[in-house]
């Protein structure tokens, strides 16, 4: 039979394992960041969760492309990557504009851009940049989205990250996790 000092500590073992265990989940992070590369893709993002792959057919600027798109829900906010190659440089600059058109659409917000993308390896474009837009979501709720458009050759990308809330720094974080493969 155990004494009553054994009984006692171990009451105050599991009190005290109670009380750390609250503490220990107010620690976990709600972003967990990871490299993701997507095939064929010749990028490396920076993640807050595991994202979601989906490709599909779409008309974009009056011509149909394939559009790759990785995405995932953290921390209150959706982080997407798209990806779309153009296939004829003629078609860059008009298929940033339709995604740009798109995203404040979507948003029912006015873009204001925020810099010049900065993406090591993009290829230089004038519509390569930081766009910041408050708007609502479909449902009505108001919402932020910072969006980055960058280009490598003929290849469109679009980061994005939109929310009704989003941690201080996830958005500078996605954004500079972004590196162009060589």
């Amino acid at each position: 039979m155990p004494s009553p000092g054994f009984r006692a500590g171990a009451r105050s073992s599991l009190r005290a394992a109670a009380m750390a265990l609250p503490l220990l989940s107010a620690c976990t992070p709600t972003l967990d960041w990871r490299e993701v590369r997507p095939e064929g893709a010749g990028v490396l993002a920076l993640f807050p969760c595991k994202p979601s792959k989906d490709t599909r057919r779409i008309v974009l600027a009056g011509a149909p492309l394939q559009l790759s798109l990785l995405a995932c829900q953290a921390g209150g906010a959706s982080f997407a990557l798209g990806i779309a190659d153009t296939t004829d440089p003629a078609r860059v600059a008009p298929t940033l504009e339709a995604l740009r058109a798109a995203a404040a659409v979507n948003l029912g917000g006015t873009p204001a851009v925020v810099g010049a993308a900065r993406v090591s390896g993009m290829t230089p474009q004038p519509l390569a940049q930081r766009v910041a837009l408050q708007g609502r979501l479909p449902d009505g709720t108001a919402a932020r989205q910072e969006v980055l458009f960058f280009v490598r050759g003929t290849v469109v990308y679009q980061a994005t990250v939109l929310g009704p809330r989003v941690e201080p720094g996830a958005i500078d974080t996605f954004f500079e996790g972004l590196k162009l493969e060589s």
